[in-house]
């Protein structure tokens, strides 16, 4: 059976969390906090899986049916659409790293040169130091100022 708005929204908190299925392994987790979450249930490569949808009332019923619709027309493509939002949640991540963090450098008593952007960090020995430089010296001759 499927559900419907007045079913979540009457729907009571228990001692423990319990599942309200909808249909398709989408189904509405209700849990003792009072949280209401939406979960699609699937299977993937011969494991179960489960995909987050987001808290009801902010995603709706309907909106949940869509993204249920979505994460199977990809599971029928032969793409988990679990591990496709982790890619794409990396890539958001990585993105908003590099536009926060700035390019930071540092030279030692010994001339070694430190470069750090984020978490990532390159350390070059005096020798690198001075090959770099010399590189940077020669080119900023090469190319035009504007």
């Amino acid at each position: 059976m499927a559900l419907t708005e007045p079913t979540i929204r009457t729907a009571k908190p228990a001692d423990k969390p319990r599942k309200l299925f909808d249909g398709g392994g989408l189904y509405l987790l209700v849990s003792p906090n009072r949280g209401k979450y939406w979960r699609l249930k699937y299977r993937f490569g011969g494991t179960e899986k489960t995909l987050s949808f987001g808290v009801y009332p902010s995603v709706t019923l309907a909106d949940a049916r869509n993204l249920r619709n979505k994460a199977r027309t990809r599971l029928a493509a032969g793409v988990d659409p679990g591990e496709e939002r982790k890619k794409e949640r990396a890539a958001q991540r990585d993105e908003a790293v590099r536009r926060e963090v700035q390019m930071q450098f540092s030279v030692d008593s010994n001339g070694a040169l430190s470069i750090r952007l984020g978490a990532r960090r390159v350390n070059l020995n005096p020798s690198e130091t001075v090959q770099l430089r010399a590189f940077l010296d020669a080119t900023r001759a090469v190319l035009p100022k504007e």
